[in-house]
C-alpha cells in the first residue's frame, strides 16, 4: 500500500488556460463567448446535446447568456470555452468539477461539443488537454460520470482510456427522470501509458490515422458492458 503521508495537494484549476495545437481552452466569459457558443449549439443536430444535461436547451441567446453568467467564475465547477484555432470560433464548453485537491481527485464534465466539434481531432485534443493538466499537476484520480442511458458518453469515456467502475443506481433525478450514473476513471499510474497512446494517435492524424480506442483498450482495467443503458 502506497504511503501518502507526504502527499502534496495539487493546485486548483481556477483561472488557467490550456493551450493545444488545435484548440485553446480558456476560462468561460459570458460577454465574450455567449453569441458564438449559442450559434455553435444551434447547428443542425445541436439540440440533441441537451438530452442528458441537467439544463437547457436555450431557445434565445439572452437566456443562454443569463445561464452562462450564473456559472462563470465559479470555483466548482470551473468552466472552459473551447476555441478552435483554425477559425478562432468558440465551439463548445467543458468543465472540471468535484475538485478535491486534498484527496487528489478531479472530474471532467458538463461537456457540450457543438456538432462541428464532435468526432474531430479537436474534440480529442480538448479531452487530452484536460486530462494532461490534471495528472501533470499532481491529481491522482480523473473521473468521468454520465447518465447510464447515454451510451455515446460511455463509449467516449472508454475511448479516452477511462476504465469502467460501475453504475450508481437511482443516483439522482434529472429533468424529472430517474438517473442511474455510470462511473469511469483513470488514475495516475496509468497516465504514462495513456499519454503515449494519445501521442501515437495525434502523430498519425495527418497520414494514416490510428484508432484511439484500439490504442487505449489495453490500458483499461475494466470494460463497460453497458448495463443499465436501456
Amino acid at each position: 500500500m502506497a504511503n501518502l503521508s507526504n502527499f502534496t495537494p495539487p493546485p486548483h484549476p481556477e483561472g488557467i488556460t490550456l493551450e493545444g495545437q488545435l484548440v485553446r481552452l480558456e476560462p468561460l466569459d459570458s460577454k465574450k463567448h455567449a453569441q458564438q457558443l449559442f450559434e455553435s449549439n444551434s447547428e443542425e443536430g445541436g439540440d440533441r446535446n441537451w438530452a442528458y444535461l441537467p439544463y437547457g436547451p436555450f431557445n434565445a441567446v439572452s437566456d443562454y447568456s443569463d445561464w452562462l453568467r450564473s456559472i462563470e467564475g465559479l470555483p466548482d465547477p470551473v468552466f472552459f470555452t473551447i476555441i478552435r484555432k483554425e477559425d478562432g470560433k468558440a465551439v463548445g464548453v467543458a468543465s472540471y468539477l468535484r475538485i478535491n485537491p486534498n484527496e487528489g481527485s478531479i472530474e471532467v464534465g458538463h461537456i457540450n461539443f457543438s456538432p462541428s466539434l464532435q468526432r474531430t481531432a479537436e474534440a480529442t485534443e480538448t479531452m487530452f488537454l484536460m486530462m494532461q493538466w490534471a495528472f501533470n499537476s499532481g491529481y491522482r484520480r480523473y473521473e468521468w460520470k454520465c447518465n447510464a442511458k447515454n451510451v455515446k458518453s460511455r463509449k467516449a469515456a472508454q475511448r479516452l482510456g477511462l476504465s469502467y467502475e460501475g453504475v450508481f443506481r437511482q443516483a439522482s433525478i434529472s429533468k424529472g427522470q430517474n438517473r442511474d450514473t455510470a462511473w469511469f476513471a483513470a488514475i495516475d499510474k496509468e497516465w504514462q501509458q495513456l499519454e503515449a497512446a494519445f501521442s501515437d494517435y495525434f502523430k498519425s492524424c495527418n497520414s494514416n490515422p490510428k484508432s484511439l480506442r484500439v490504442l487505449t483498450e489495453p490500458i483499461l482495467v475494466k470494460k463497460d458492458n453497458l448495463e443499465f443503458s436501456s
